[in-house]
């Protein structure tokens, strides 16, 4: 918890935000903290090609957002603590464009361009790699572990936006 000089807490009585989240903007820190779950959303949508998915593939995403917890990424670890803080839904804007794919590649884009400018080295990659790896457990579940190819591409997309590839 962040204390004033005399040890106090913040006069606002909240905590401050935590050094890793101070270097984006509050629009950055939206992007970077919405894409995962996003991410759950537009793999787990049917699609051509791809097979309709059910409760395990979402349950999957939802597992594979919360194993970020663990990461050895500050950045990470304050994204799930931003995403498990918040409880009034998305935010502004962010509910139309939720299973979007080619808005959510976009916005890998822009997420890997942001990482690219703010982030440490290590945690812009192991960002992009968590939420590369959220996709890919949304893909695998209800399977044999071996994704149809139409997720592959997907997946293959998605890697490219997050430069991955």
């Amino acid at each position: 918890m962040s204390h004033s000089v005399a040890g106090e807490p913040p006069a606002t009585g909240r905590r401050a935000a935590p050094l890793t989240t101070a270097v984006y903007s509050v629009a950055e820190w939206d992007l970077l903290t919405t894409l995962p779950g996003r991410t759950v959303v537009a793999a787990a949508m049917p699609a051509p090609g791809r097979p309709a998915r059910g409760v395990a593939a979402g349950l999957a995403g939802l597992d594979a957002v919360a194993a970020g917890r663990a990461f050895d990424s500050d950045l990470v670890r304050a994204v799930v603590a931003a995403i498990y803080a918040r409880h009034d839904g998305p935010p502004p804007g962010a509910a139309g464009r939720l299973t979007d794919v080619v808005d959510l590649l976009a916005d890998a884009r822009a997420a890997a361009r942001v990482l690219d400018r703010r982030a440490d080295p290590a945690d812009s990659a192991a960002y992009r790699q968590w939420v590369q790896s959220i996709a890919a457990r949304v893909c695998r579940a209800e399977t044999d572990g071996n994704p149809a190819p139409a997720d592959r591409r997907f997946l293959d997309r998605l890697g490219g936006a997050l430069g991955l590839r």
